[in-house]
């Protein structure tokens, strides 16, 4: 069963079904029927055409649910005939589900998190670690959402801004462990920069490739994380950079900076420098407090803080540090990572140990539990 198949056909079922009349909610319910169905069948009976399939039997089942709903049978009356099986439409219809999903109705981070649910492929518990609120919090976000796009009718798409920030986000789970959502991610982007000019898009555009160029060098061949500093950049992909760069260059020559091209540049100050100590540290630090200004992220002063200890020293980094609450997620690696550079080996090994426990997937905790044992190991020598 190949699953990373089915999750691509997904956003076009989806987009499939409301254009036919079905409502948001009641849409999402029949495509994930569709999918446990295929799980069950195609290992055994695999179709032809699997968008096709899909389609035919997710209409089959939001038809099913219909007509179980007194609530919906003028809905129901209005359906002419259930669809014969054919091939599917081969139009990709997955950005403009993410503008439809943007819907005027909702909030910015109610329909983000909706389009990160049902279009991006994201559980709840990996939308509320991007947005650090809890998971019951998040449900209860995303349950709202569908109640008040379930009776609207989709045909006012949502603004730039809310797509950008589904891409982004996408993105970044793509790149902390799962390639292919990375790579859709900019495959959509793509998609945008080339039907709208706006050089925030390009910024967004220029950030994903700039950090995509190094997905080669991230992990060791036994799948454990590789630090910037410790990367091979060799295995950089030079391209990307250039082509990364280079878009970022004649956004910010139009002279509307926004946040992701704030954040492309401090990628490309990265990208450009030929070893970890030649890092331009002091200009990063100036990009971080552009980027601060422009969304006042708690996320944003932590790297910043990082980027302090570099340029001005260890000890200044860690002030920069006391300033922020200690709850937020990476604050105690960044504690631990800042101590060492000051020589507190003991503090240091402390907090990468208590790091490893709040770390959010496998990989980071096994890399901060190395760095831990790496330092124990050196006080002990």
């Amino acid at each position: 069963m190949n699953e990373a198949l089915l999750r691509s056909l997904t956003p076009s079922v989806l987009a499939i079904l409301v254009r036919r009349g079905a409502d948001f909610a009641a849409a999402e319910d029949a495509v994930q029927d569709a999918l446990v169905e295929a799980l069950r069948v195609w290992p055994a009976d695999p179709p032809r055409d699997a968008k096709g399939w899909l389609v035919t039997v997710a209409w089959r089942k939001f038809l099913d649910a219909t007509r179980a709903d007194v609530a919906r049978r003028r809905r129901e009356d209005r359906v002419d005939e259930e669809p014969a099986p054919g091939p599917a439409p081969g139009a990709d219809d997955t950005l403009q589900l993410y503008f439809l999903c943007a819907h005027p109705s909702l909030t910015p981070s109610s329909a983000v998190a909706l389009t990160l649910r049902a279009v991006g492929g994201l559980t709840t518990r990996q939308i509320a670690q991007a947005y650090l609120v809890p998971e019951a919090t998040m449900a209860q976000r995303i349950s709202r959402a569908k109640r008040t796009v379930s009776d609207v009718q989709f045909d006012q798409p949502g603004d730039v801004a809310t797509v950008l920030r589904v891409l982004y986000l996408v993105f970044n789970e793509g790149y902390s462990g799962d390639v292919d959502l990375a790579a859709e991610a900019i495959r959509l982007t793509r998609q945008l920069a080339a039907a709208i000019d706006h050089p925030e898009v390009a910024g967004l555009l220029a950030l994903m490739l700039l950090h995509h160029a190094r997905r080669a060098a991230r992990t060791a061949p036994d799948g454990s994380l590789v630090p910037l500093a410790e990367q091979d950049r060799g295995r950089w992909d030079t391209a990307l950079i250039a082509e990364g760069v280079g878009i970022l260059q004649a956004a910010l020559a139009r002279d509307r900076l926004g946040e992701f091209q704030a954040q492309a540049a401090i990628a490309a100050l990265h990208a450009d420098a030929p070893t970890a100590e030649e890092t331009d540290w002091v200009q990063i630090v100036e990009w971080y407090d552009e980027l601060t200004r422009l969304t006042d992220s708690p996320v944003v002063r932590l790297n910043r803080a990082v980027a302090v200890g570099e340029a001005d020293g260890p000890r200044a980094g860690l002030a920069a540090l006391a300033a922020l609450d200690d709850s937020l997620p990476r604050h105690t690696a960044v504690a631990a990572y800042l101590h060492e550079r000051d020589g507190d080996l003991a503090t240091a090994a402390r907090l990468y140990a208590e790091a490893a426990q709040k770390a959010p997937n496998l990989a980071e905790r096994g890399h901060l539990t190395r760095q831990a044992a790496r330092l124990n190991a050196r006080r002990g020598g």
